[in-house]
C-alpha cells in the first residue's frame, strides 16, 4: 500500500480527491495545522505542519511515496488587498519551499509532487481567439506572476532527483463549494445571472475529472511539467448560466445581466477573474491518454444536479 501525503486536504478538492485516491487502494496523509479531532483510520490519518513558522512533521514526509500540493489560500475568498495579495503568493511558494526544504535535509522515498497550478497563468484570451496551451507565456498580471512563481517554487523538487508535474487547473465545478455554489444560488430563486458581456469564455473542469486528473499524473511516470487541467469544451459564460438555469429550473426562470461596473463595485479587483475570458486547450493531457466522464457542460452540470438529488 503506498501513501500520498497531502497538502490542502482539508478543501473542496483535498476532501474529493482523498476519497478517490482510498478508493484506488492508497494510504493517504494530510497535513494541517490543526490535528484535534480529526482522527485517523488505517487508510487516513493527519500530520502537522505550520507554513508560517516552516514546521513540518518529517515521519510523515518520510512515510510519503508521493506529494499532492494543493495548499494555498482562496483567491476570490476575501478582497485583494495588498496584505491578502501576499498571503495569496506566500501560501503557495512558502508551503512549496518547506515541503522542498525538509525533502532535501531528511531521507526521503517521494518518486514524484503533484502540483496545484491555476490558468490564472494565462491571463485574457488573445485576439485571435486561439487557444492558450502550456507553451504560453505568464501574465504579467498578478495572476499571472503568481502562477508563474508557485510553479517554479515546487520545479525546485526536481534538483533533488523528485519527478515534478504541475496542473493547471480551470473553474472547478462541484456541489460543495467553490463556483458551482454561486453559480447555483440565484437559479434556485429563478434567475440566471449573466456577468458582463456573457461572451467571456469559461475554461472549466467537473472535480471528479479532476481529481483523476491528479491520481493519473501522479501514476505516470512519464508526466513532468505543467499540463492544463479544464473540460475539452469551454463555453461562455452566458451559456453556463442558461444551460444551468434550464436543467435546475426547465422554463422557469429569467436571464438577467449583470453590468461590469456593478461586479467591479461589488468585487472590486477580484471582478477581473469572472469578467475575464480565458480559453484554455486539454490537448496536451489527452495526448498522455487521459479520458474524461465530463467533456460536455450539459453532462458535468446534469451528473452534478442529479448527485445532489
Amino acid at each position: 500500500m503506498e501513501t500520498v501525503l497531502i497538502t490542502g486536504g482539508t478543501g473542496l478538492i483535498g476532501r474529493t480527491l482523498t476519497k478517490a485516491l482510498i478508493n484506488k487502494g492508497y494510504r493517504v496523509i494530510v497535513l494541517t495545522r490543526d490535528i484535534a479531532n480529526k482522527g485517523s483510520n488505517d487508510r487516513l490519518s493527519y500530520a502537522h505542519w505550520d507554513v508560517k513558522k516552516q514546521t513540518i512533521d518529517v515521519n510523515a514526509l518520510q512515510t510519503a511515496d508521493y506529494i499532492i500540493h494543493l495548499a494555498g489560500a482562496g483567491v476570490v475568498d476575501k478582497k485583494w488587498t495588498e496584505a491578502y495579495k501576499k498571503e495569496i503568493l506566500e501560501s503557495r511558494t512558502n508551503s512549496s519551499k518547506l515541503i522542498i526544504k525538509s525533502l532535501s535535509a531528511n531521507s526521503n522515498k517521494v518518486k514524484a509532487i503533484i502540483s496545484s497550478s491555476a490558468i490564472g497563468w494565462y491571463g485574457p484570451d488573445k485576439t485571435d481567439t486561439t487557444a492558450f496551451t502550456e507553451n504560453d507565456l505568464s501574465s504579467p498580471d498578478f495572476l499571472g506572476e503568481t502562477c508563474m512563481l508557485w510553479e517554479q517554487s515546487v520545479e525546485e523538487a526536481e534538483k533533488i532527483g523528485i519527478r515534478v508535474c504541475k496542473l493547471r487547473t480551470g473553474i472547478v465545478l462541484a456541489n460543495d463549494g467553490g463556483a458551482m455554489k454561486e453559480f447555483k444560488r440565484p437559479v434556485l430563486f429563478g434567475i440566471a445571472p449573466i456577468l458582463g458581456s456573457g461572451k467571456q469564455m469559461v475554461s472549466w473542469i467537473h472535480i471528479d475529472d479532476l481529481c483523476r486528473m491528479f491520481v493519473y499524473a501522479m501514476e505516470n511516470d512519464t508526466m513532468k511539467g505543467s499540463y492544463n487541467a479544464v473540460a475539452p469544451n469551454p463555453i461562455s459564460n452566458k451559456t453556463l448560466m442558461l444551460t444551468l438555469a434550464k436543467i435546475m429550473r426547465g422554463r422557469f426562470f429569467i436571464p438577467m445581466h449583470v453590468p461590469s461596473f456593478v461586479l467591479k463595485i461589488m468585487m472590486g479587483s477580484r471582478s477581473i477573474e469572472v469578467l475575464k475570458s480565458t480559453t484554455v486547450s486539454c490537448d496536451k493531457i489527452k495526448k498522455e491518454g487521459f479520458t474524461f466522464l465530463y467533456p460536455s457542460i450539459e453532462a458535468a452540470i446534469n451528473q452534478l444536479i442529479k448527485r445532489r438529488s
